[in-house]
């Protein structure tokens, strides 16, 4: 995911999440009809949940880092190795 340099990045992060949030949705609406088929879907799935994770990590990291007086355009996308680790 680009992240942008400019004042509304956070809203572009957050209008991304949206995004994904509602294609999540679509997806787990899609497999519950799926049965034991929808493979591709279930990829998708997964691929789309490691991707929100980035996405609200991303958030996370530029938030502290305005909270800490420091330039949230240092916060970067973190592989998704890294934040699946990470726990609630």
């Amino acid at each position: 995911m680009q992240q942008p340099h400019d004042a509304s990045a956070e809203q572009a992060i957050l209008g991304r999440i949206s995004k994904m949030v509602a294609d999540e949705k679509a997806l787990r609406d899609l497999l519950a009809d799926a049965g034991p088929e929808g493979a591709e879907e279930r990829a998708r799935l997964t691929a789309l949940e490691h991707e929100l994770d980035q996405c609200w990590d991303l958030l996370r990291q530029r938030r502290a880092l305005t909270e800490a007086g420091e330039d949230p355009g240092g916060a970067r996308v973190r592989p998704s190795s890294t934040v699946e680790g990470y726990r609630s």
